[in-house]
């Protein structure tokens, strides 16, 4: 026997069509909800450190001695005095030698990946430097505390180890990863009719990549850049670990230092809710939202930059 093929009624198309329709709102709304939700996170965020900081701001913050004075003293009987000129070097430079120390490290080991390693070289250390990005924060802080602080007494003969070169050095360690990763990808937005067109004019490698290369993927490194010292100055507890925490403007790599970020961390937990001191450390949050944003902000408008061109 013949079996008779059976047409789908009208009705099954509708319903069939109307658990797509239906189908393909609810994911719609997932994504729209996925995305959005960065920006109610930020805003709620930067909404609730306000309102924790205002009654600081609106009350006893005094600008100039806020950003003109050294002198971190919120728990003093007498004079309390909240200034953050020293917490603000102390960040400074911390993240300037880590700037110092990773740039370089991490634009070599970019140029290394992209345009030298190829196959399962490539793979391997892209994978490297991936894990590396995944060392907890206070792995490195022990890394300073236990490794680099010895290690300095010895080779400088100076009597502490902790302060900017420490934490220098471990933070540009830290930021190196996410620095060679941004970079990295940079330098392969490159298209490779670049790279061939200057080597059918004769221009060995290394000048396809500093006349060729390198300016043409300048933006995205400078945006790799930027990340990193956002990185950097968002750091909290290797900086908390290695610096010395000490408030203190530095004059030498040696200085013990103390961070902005440290200060929260260290000062926040001890503090009675709702006084003034309490209030002036969610005071020194909104200073570190602000730049940090203004920091991730710059980097986004290079970013695009880069993908107009």
């Amino acid at each position: 026997m013949l079996t008779e093929k059976v047409k789908p009624s009208a009705s099954m198309n509708l319903d069939h069509r109307g658990r797509d329709w239906y189908t393909d709102k609810a994911i719609a709304l997932l994504v729209f909800v996925s995305g959005i939700s960065a920006i109610i996170f930020i805003i709620g965020i930067f909404v609730f450190i306000t309102k924790e900081g205002f009654g600081f701001i609106a009350g006893p913050l005094n600008v100039r001695e806020f950003f003109g004075s050294p002198a971190w003293r919120p728990t003093s009987l007498r004079d309390p005095t909240y200034g953050v000129l020293a917490l603000i070097a102390g960040t400074a430079s911390v993240t300037g030698l880590a700037m110092v120390v990773s740039v370089p490290f991490s634009l070599g080991a970019a140029i290394f990946i992209g345009e030298f390693a190829t196959g399962r070289l490539r793979e391997t250390l892209k994978v490297l430097v991936e894990l590396l990005a995944a060392i907890p924060s206070v792995v490195w802080g022990f890394i300073g505390l236990s490794i680099m602080n010895p290690l300095i007494i010895d080779l400088f003969d100076v009597p502490v180890g902790l302060g900017v070169l420490n934490s220098g050095i471990v933070l540009g360690l830290m930021a190196a990863p996410i620095m060679t990763t941004i970079a990295e990808d940079a330098l392969k937005a490159v298209p490779d009719g670049y790279r061939e067109a200057a080597e059918a004019m004769g221009a060995t490698k290394w000048q396809v990549i500093f006349k060729v290369v390198l300016p043409t993927a300048k933006n995205g490194l400078v945006a790799a850049v930027l990340l990193g010292v956002g990185r950097g100055f968002g750091e909290t507890m290797a900086v908390l670990m290695a610096s010395g925490h000490s408030v203190n403007i530095p004059t030498s790599p040696f200085d013990s230092v103390r961070a902005l970020t440290a200060t929260i961390a260290a000062e926040l937990g001890e503090t009675a809710i709702g006084s003034e001191h309490y209030r002036a450390l969610f005071t020194l949050g909104i200073l570190l939202f602000v730049v940090t944003f203004i920091i991730n902000l710059t980097a986004d408008l290079v970013v695009r930059g880069v993908k107009k061109k």
